[in-house]
């Protein structure tokens, strides 16, 4: 098993790494947050390594950071998610966002990324969830653990929607993710986001 590769970045393509080590060029498939984290070709690079050996082929897999090669990895222990449909997910979704989504159950934010139909996204979020959401919360940390360990003990759907609601006036998950966790899982996302909102403006004034 290649652990990880650390040399040379020979080539940067739409969704391919090349790093050369000890003389030998080894292409990584990858996702465009990885992409975006490397320096220029030429420059010294790390990458943490997936290989998946099939029939028809044997590709390698490069991740910037350990905590996206996990994601990775438990993206295709889900029935009918390939490494293909998991790095589409992971160039849309960097891993705390990932972490967060699957952990609030909200399966509509991952069919916005290419070839993920809404029975995968479904399964993504529900086959098997308790392994997926536990190991979600694991995968992070401080107050976005918080906020996942409530989401997903309570189904979510709502504070999911309001976190990506409120994500998308502006804020950073890490901003809203304590408070909505605090909230009643009962609430409306409506009202978790008015909620939400109000908090802000309090600390605000």
């Amino acid at each position: 098993m290649i652990y990880s590769v650390h040399g040379t970045l020979l080539a940067k393509e739409l969704s391919l790494a090349v790093v050369e080590c000890g003389g030998v060029g080894y292409a990584c498939r990858t996702t465009f947050t990885t992409l975006s984290q490397l320096g220029n070709v030429g420059e010294t690079v790390f990458l943490y390594t997936a290989l998946s050996v099939r029939e028809d082929a044997v590709e390698l897999f490069g991740f910037a950071t350990k905590q996206e090669l996990q994601c990775f990895r438990l993206l295709t222990t889900v029935s009918g998610v390939g490494p293909k449909a998991a790095l589409a997910i992971l160039s849309d979704l960097p891993p705390d966002r990932f972490l967060l989504t699957v952990a609030a159950g909200d399966s509509k934010q991952l069919t916005r990324s290419k070839g993920i139909g809404a029975k995968t996204a479904q399964r993504i979020v529900m086959e098997p969830k308790d392994k997926i959401a536990g190991e979600s919360i694991g995968l992070l940390s401080g107050d976005m653990a918080a906020a996942a360990s409530v989401t997903a003990a309570s189904g979510g759907g709502n504070a999911g929607e309001a976190i990506e609601a409120l994500v998308t006036l502006g804020y950073t998950q890490a901003e809203v993710a304590p408070v909505v966790a605090k909230l009643d899982p009962s609430l409306s996302s409506s009202e978790m986001i008015r909620r939400t909102l109000q908090e802000f403006g309090k600390k605000r004034s």
